[in-house]
């Protein structure tokens, strides 16, 4: 599963990211969850898109809002 060029299942990639199968098949409708495969009925995840939606999903804190970091780095400067 580790493998750069392997496909996950919905149930791997949702363990992988410390998620549910159902909330990553609720990200897939809203369009809110990481980049997907479709080959006919089947839903796969590659491990560097599951970490690149990861690395946008960052935080300083949990005031922090969706456009305050770009790839999960923020200026600390005030």
């Amino acid at each position: 599963m580790t493998d750069k060029g392997m496909y996950m299942d919905t149930r791997q990639a949702g363990q992988f990211l410390g998620l549910s199968s159902k909330t990553l098949s609720r990200y897939r409708v809203s369009g809110d969850g990481p980049v997907f495969h479709r080959f006919g009925t089947r839903i796969r995840y590659r491990r560097e898109d599951l970490e690149a939606w990861a690395t946008t999903r960052r935080r300083a804190s949990t005031s922090d809002d969706r456009t305050a970091s770009k790839a999960g780095l923020r200026s600390r400067g005030r």
